[in-house]
């Protein structure tokens, strides 16, 4: 997990001071070390949290040992000994302990289609010497960022967007997506980010920049296309349990110390649960869990927390942030996040992580991508009534109303996700009356595609997924860990836990 740049001049050599500063303006992201490579018209920096093989082995960029071909990468490969232990059959010799070594044997080995072939999450630029070719790539979901600029001049990518900054001139906002996220609050629905001339390379998505010619081919490498459907014989919750827990087990990867988020929720219990477990069978130590506390007692799920940390016996650490906290922090969030966010409720999870770090625990679990992956939201009973109405007519229509308003779900919300936001035309009205201020509020495409989509609960998911609601997330637990030289993990997000989820809505259907 590191902070990653790289500059290529498009007329004469690179600027080798420019690609030091704009590296270390990311030194926050990785405190451990720092690195440059420079060739000719490329240049590549990387600065270092060292997380596997905490020797200087581990140091980026990193070179193959046979071939000219350097990495800068910033991510965790986390089946990366099970990969080492198939390319050791087929010949190679490894001389360091790093997931970025295997990382490069297995681009040397199978070449592009060793994106396939990861379990992780990674954002890396290879430089390929042998045809001058710069090869890019984000992870399936987009947890690892990666933006980039491409001008008449030069081309630069980074871990943020303030090493981009210098390099656009001017800094202009993108009138559109301003206007998205004044009236919708959407902030990362699209590859564009808030600086015109700054762009992201999607999640699932691969980069070739030939460097003597300047030309950019960006591929989509996977989609979160539906799968085939769970048999109806299958053991669904063992099966669910087992792949979350394998999940688990991968992520628990690491030469420092690993701890985990604990909300209270499901999500991050049962992350926390199966961590601690597993941490026990290898270590006499108890496993962190970080709580932040609120004041509000609405929002305060300690409690269900405290049940948890007794029962998985967790070493348990609570942060409780009050107004003195917001009001001093406020600007610097700002600084950490570099694009608009909705609300303070951000503030949170950016003191879980300055606690964590104050106590040593370098690497957090976290149950992020809970929610998305198995309905956790309210707004998802509208495709369920209506599946209910289709196929057991108003009277199974009625029952499910009925349930779901036993199960917390207000009439009043549970009819607003009904027709509001299955209604691209009612809610275009609304924003209007809501933004009258505002010379076109109009509705964003996405959150069209996502009206058309309520009927069906997966494809609300996908667009979720991709689009709407998990991007941003993504974004501000990346910004806020790193912050503090902290790397997060997501065992909700393993592909195949994600793809198995996704496949339970058409063998239920």
């Amino acid at each position: 997990m590191c902070g990653i740049f790289g500059l290529v001049a498009k007329n004469g050599l690179v600027d080798a001071g420019q690609v030091d500063r704009l590296t270390d303006l990311v030194a926050h992201r990785g405190p451990d070390g720092r690195g440059v490579r420079i060739n000719g018209r490329v240049g590549l920096g990387h600065r270092r949290l060292a997380i596997i093989d905490l020797t200087d082995d581990g140091a980026q960029p990193m070179r193959d040992k046979l071939l000219p071909i350097w990495i800068t990468y910033n991510g965790e490969i986390y089946n990366y000994l099970e990969l080492r232990a198939e390319l050791e059959t087929l010949g190679y010799v490894f001389h360091t302990a790093s997931d970025t070594e295997v990382l490069l044997a297995a681009y040397v080995h199978w070449g592009e289609k060793c994106l396939d072939r990861f379990n992780g999450m990674w954002s890396f630029a290879i430089h390929d010497e042998r045809d001058d070719t710069l090869f890019c790539a984000r992870d399936r979901f987009g947890v690892k960022p990666f933006y980039f600029a491409d001008t008449t001049t030069q081309f630069a990518f980074g871990s943020e967007i303030r090493q981009l900054l210098p390099l656009i001139g001017r800094s202009i906002a993108d009138d559109e997506l301003v206007r998205d996220f004044l009236v919708c609050g959407l902030s990362d629905h699209t590859n564009r980010t808030f600086f015109r001339g700054i762009e992201k390379l999607p999640p699932g998505h691969k980069m070739r920049l030939d460097v003597t010619t300047g030309h950019i081919a960006i591929e989509c490498y996977y989609s979160l296309a539906p799968r085939s459907a769970v048999p109806g014989d299958a053991d669904v919750p063992r099966a669910l349990a087992e792949l979350l827990d394998d999940a688990t087990r991968l992520r628990l990867r690491s030469d420092v110390r690993v701890g985990t988020c604990l909300s209270g929720g499901l999500d991050s219990s049962s992350v926390a649960t199966l961590a601690a477990r597993r941490y026990a069978s290898t270590t006499n130590d108890r496993f962190f869990a970080i709580t932040a506390v609120s004041e509000q007692a609405a929002n305060n799920e300690e409690a269900y927390a405290a049940d948890v940390v007794a029962k998985a016996e967790l070493n348990w650490l609570r942060t409780k942030p009050g107004y003195e906290d917001f009001a001093s922090t406020a600007e610097a969030l700002l600084d950490v996040q570099e694009e608009p966010f909705g609300g303070p409720s951000i503030m949170m999870q950016y003191e879980v992580m300055k606690t964590a770090r104050s106590n040593g625990v370098i690497v957090l679990l976290d149950g992020q991508g809970g929610d998305e992956t198995l309905l956790g939201y309210h707004r998802y009973y509208a495709a369920w009534l209506r599946d209910q109405l289709q196929h057991s007519g108003v009277g199974g229509f009625f029952s499910a109303f009925r349930a779901a308003t036993h199960a917390g779900v207000s009439a009043r919300r549970l009819l607003m996700y009904l027709f509001g936001a299955s209604s691209a035309g009612l809610r275009a009205a609304f924003y209007r009356w809501q933004y009258s201020f505002l010379k076109s509020p109009e509705l964003p495409e996405c959150l069209r595609r996502f009206a058309r989509k309520t009927e069906d609960a997966q494809d609300m998911q996908v667009l979720e997924i991709t689009e709407t609601n998990l991007p941003m997330l993504l974004r501000f637990e990346d910004k806020n860990s790193m912050r503090f030289g902290i790397e997060t993990r997501l065992p909700f997000l393993d592909y195949r836990f994600v793809e198995f989820a996704l496949s339970l809505r058409r063998a239920s259907s």
